[in-house]
């Protein structure tokens, strides 16, 4: 134990015998009843009690006075004990509270452990120090700022619920921690987390930062993939487990088909974060729901279960404008639940609405006017409201912008040759996928409510449909265009938002959550904007079911299955270190055992205080019984 202001020590020696003086110079004198003259000689004791100096009696007034001034001494000395902790004026916490947080080695939770920590740094703040808390895993978020009310930070932290959307990326915590811990003095930065995080490296933070882990549990095994494809007459369930831990483990996968067990598997899984153990059945193809769950139980259940819903009978109507275009026309055949509906080029009279035909493809030379919905725009050869064609380009060379577009996701053009392409000009809606020396040869974007994308060239002058490239360049570019469609749209990641085209005549939007529970376009739980129905509460894991109203009546229903399929939050094992670059130069985070303060000058305060009403009630226990007895009587 150690002593922020010894100094207050003093008091003890200047107080303490004023208090001792104080009763050696008390007169003494007692009233007494005697039966004779005999015992006169006893009363020349007032003698000595009129002398200036006494023989100390006992006293338990005296004791309680003493212990008092003692109490209230040692908790002006603040008296404080050496802890693993913090020990800045400017505390800044981030608290981790991802999917892996959930995981149950730590009683309840992680999560509940690493508030419990965050409160424990709280206490340790100095008198006027001042804290804020960054939640950081999935959207980050900041409860409280920069405030020295305990109350208020306790409440914030509270407040934190644990999150399985969104992954443990500390770069945006991080960043705002250091435009913080630079603006004042004596900051310190506490992680406080299992450590699976994302740290970026090309961050110098200007405070101390230490890291306090979370987790004992080093087993887990997750449900880490599922899909439900539809074929004609049936549809395949694919399902994957992987071990996580570090020792193998043995399981049961139980399958439920809407609800009802279907069949169940005894999986023996080596250790292997990278890979699993895979399982196919043939399903029924009324089947619209299925559910995948981990029989027993482990640290974290949010990865125990997955669903997969049935696209089957849901196909995107995709309407093709062309004066005759078999790659085309192939290509959209080998793409699963679509069908299309074609038109000849010159048409201008478009009857079908958003909903029933959401996207249009238009090769070569581009109506008047444009359908409804969203476009592909496949070699033009003249201008349009969104485009304008100056020219052609001879013997153009791809070139992908960037290596993680999704549009190029598979796709490789380094093969591709084009003889010809239209010179375009775009507008600032577009973004360019693959460019060329002159100009770009594949753009997308979104204008006007609608998303657009344009290709430059005829496929008839490149060798590209002869690619394997070209038929999932025309997937990706028709899930980019229908992205509320199909059976990879029909998968979302936790807080992922879900989208759906709409048109005007729909009244109402209805999104039932897993839970039961329904939001409404009515009430502001779904939007309505731009031609799409979004929802963004999307955290919960679990099937939800959208339905599109037109005065009542359900006229679409689509479901969406939010599973966690997280890695890194699968793999629970804590860390006992993070790597945090800092402007000092440290790069480790692990905290000493004798870093922070622990005051308890407080506790010191409260029992000084029941001391002192004792000293009261001693002091006046005559009157008190006299008071009782004149109750009684």
């Amino acid at each position: 134990m150690s002593l922020i202001s010894p100094l207050a020590l003093l008091a003890a020696a200047i107080v303490g015998p004023i208090i001792v003086a104080m009763y050696l110079l008390k007169l003494r004198r007692e009233e007494r009843s005697v039966s004779s003259t005999f015992l006169w000689q006893k009363m020349v004791r007032d003698v000595e009690a009129n002398a200036p100096w006494q023989k100390l009696r006992r006293s338990l007034l005296l004791l309680l006075q003493l212990l008092l001034m003692l109490l209230l001494v040692l908790a002006l000395a603040r008296p404080f004990f050496q802890t693993q902790g913090i020990s800045g004026r400017n505390l800044i916490i981030i608290l981790d509270h991802s999917a892996s947080m959930g995981a149950s080695d730590e009683s309840p939770l992680r999560l509940e452990a690493a508030k419990a920590k965050a409160l424990q740094l709280i206490d340790q703040l100095p008198d006027g120090g001042r804290a804020t808390i960054i939640a950081a895993g999935g959207s980050m978020h900041v409860p409280a700022a920069a405030t020295s009310d305990r109350r208020e930070l306790r409440r914030a932290i509270d407040a934190i619920q644990l999150g399985n959307g969104g992954g443990s990326d500390l770069a945006q915590p991080l960043t705002l921690a250091s435009a913080l811990a630079a603006r004042e003095e004596d900051s310190e930065v506490a992680i406080i987390s299992d450590g699976n995080v994302g740290v970026p490296s090309d961050i110098r933070v200007p405070a101390r930062v230490s890291y306090f882990p979370i987790g004992r549990a080093t087993e887990n095994v997750a449900v880490s993939a599922i899909s439900l494809l539809p074929n004609q007459n049936s549809q395949t369930l694919f399902v994957q487990v992987t071990n996580y831990g570090l020792s193998a483990a043995a399981r049961r996968l139980d399958i439920y088909l809407d609800g009802a067990i279907f069949n169940a598997y005894n999986l023996n899984l080596a250790p292997d974060p990278t890979g699993g153990q895979s399982i196919q059945a043939e399903i029924p193809p009324q089947v619209r729901v299925v559910e995948a769950r981990l029989d027993g139980t482990d640290a974290l259940a949010a990865d125990d279960r997955a669903f997969a819903v049935s696209t089957l009978g849901d196909a995107l109507n995709v309407r093709l404008i062309s004066p005759g275009n078999r790659f085309l026309e192939t290509g959209l055949a080998l793409l699963p639940g679509v069908s299309v509906t074609k038109a000849i080029s010159g048409t201008s009279t478009f009857t079908e609405t958003i909903s029933q035909i959401p996207v249009t493809i238009i090769d070569g030379l581009p109506p008047a006017i444009l359908p409804p919905g969203n476009l592909l725009l496949v070699g033009p050869i003249r201008s349009s409201d969104y485009f304008s064609v100056t020219g052609e380009i001879e013997f153009p060379s791809l070139r992908p912008i960037s290596g993680d577009e999704p549009i190029l996701h598979n796709v490789s053009l380094s093969e591709v040759s084009v003889l010809k392409a239209a010179r375009i000009t775009l507008g600032s809606w577009a973004r360019v996928v693959v460019d060329s020396d002159g100009a770009p040869l594949l753009a997308v974007g979104e204008r006007d409510g609608r998303r657009i994308a344009v290709l430059a060239f005829d496929l008839h002058n490149s060798d590209l449909p002869l690619q394997v490239a070209f038929p999932l360049l025309l997937s990706n570019l028709i899930s980019y265009l229908a992205p509320g469609n199909g059976a990879e749209a029909s998968q979302l990641l936790p807080s992922q938002p879900l989208a759906l085209p709409v048109d005007a005549s729909i009244t109402e939007v209805r999104v039932t959550r897993p839970d039961g529970t329904v939001a409404s376009s009515r009430d502001g739980g779904v939007q309505i904007r731009d031609g799409q129905a979004i929802f963004i509460d999307t955290d919960t894991l679990g099937v939800y079911m959208l339905e599109a109203l037109r005065d009542g009546e359900i006229l679409a229903t689509h479901r969406y299955a939010v599973n966690l399929f997280a890695p890194k939050e699968s793999a629970i094992t804590a860390q006992r270190d993070l790597s945090v670059p800092q402007i000092s130069g440290a790069q480790s985070t692990i905290t000493r055992t004798r870093d922070g303060r622990q005051e308890f000058w407080r506790w010191l305060a409260l029992v000084a205080l029941i001391v002192l009403v004792i000293e009261w009630l001693v002091y006046q226990r005559n009157g008190l019984v006299y008071l009782r007895q004149r109750w009684r009587g």
